[in-house]
């Protein structure tokens, strides 16, 4: 009988998830009828073109290191803040819990928007750089990996924020009071007590975000340039140009990239569990 409830959720997952990524799968295997006739055998020539290319591998290693640097900003960024929100007993607390929330509730395409305000040529940040003599001419904060970074690290920070908080705020008050009796100061509590326990959240979080960043596509369409290319954005070109099977082998890679890193932090952490 248990069984029988899970049968809507599997067969909503084989039809939605798993069925399309099936004829995903396929499709990358055959070339583009534009580059070969009907009934053509299958072909690894897709796989082959992507990794044979400087170029493509330049986008794949572009995708990778935006990737982490937003993963490391908004790690850097969020521990602090998910540390006061699951250790604060202030009133306060709820009010900060919803500025962190506020941004989920706000389309992609309007905050996207709103840092193209602040970081256009004319815009309040270079307005203020330039009033206060910080700079003489007008910053290049748009339309380059700068400007990408920093709006998709405002995106998912609060994925971050969350993830870190909810683990942290079960680790028990105590063994930081025990450590602060027995003379540890406030970093040494930190890095032998709070790190330690709360890597389960960091690589949840890191997981999180890295995957969210990598398959992002509106942000870097609206904030990049042309030197801003990324798997998602190649996708749609390659779509755009009618090329449906190279660009569903560029979609395979992406989720196999996505799978692995899955794939290492549960190995990661099991590890570390059976330790």
């Amino acid at each position: 009988m248990p069984a029988l409830l899970l049968t809507p959720l599997i067969v909503f997952l084989l039809t939605f998830f798993v069925l399309p990524f099936g004829v995903m799968l396929v499709e990358s295997l055959y070339l583009s009828p534009l580059q070969s006739p009907a009934g053509s055998a299958m072909t690894f020539a897709n796989y082959a073109k992507a990794f044979g290319d400087a170029f493509y591998l330049r986008v794949l290693l572009q995708t990778a290191a935006l990737g982490v640097a937003v993963t490391a900003l908004a790690l850097v960024l969020g521990y602090p803040v998910a540390y006061f929100l699951a250790r604060t007993r202030s009133r306060r607390r709820h009010v900060l819990l919803f500025l962190v929330i506020s941004p989920l509730v706000v389309s992609i395409v309007i905050r996207s928007y709103g840092w193209m305000v602040l970081l256009g040529r004319a815009g309040t940040v270079n307005t203020l750089l330039v009033a206060l003599g910080l700079a003489e001419r007008p910053l290049p904060l748009m339309y380059n990996w700068f400007g990408v970074t920093v709006a998709l690290t405002h995106v998912l920070l609060p994925f971050m924020i969350l993830t870190l908080a909810s683990v942290i705020e079960g680790i028990p008050e105590s063994l930081e009071d025990t450590a602060a009796v027995l003379g540890a100061g406030w970093w040494s509590r930190f890095r032998h007590v709070i790190l330690p326990l709360s890597m389960e959240g960091v690589g949840a979080g890191v997981t999180l975000v890295f995957m969210l960043t990598i398959g992002s596509f509106v942000s870097i369409l609206l904030l990049g340039g042309s030197d801003t290319l990324v798997l998602p954005l190649l996708i749609y070109q390659q779509i755009s140009l009618l090329n449906n099977n190279f660009a569903a082998a560029l979609g395979m890679l992406l989720l196999v990239l996505s799978l692995a890193l899955l794939y290492a932090q549960a190995r990661v952490f099991r590890v570390r569990g059976a330790a």
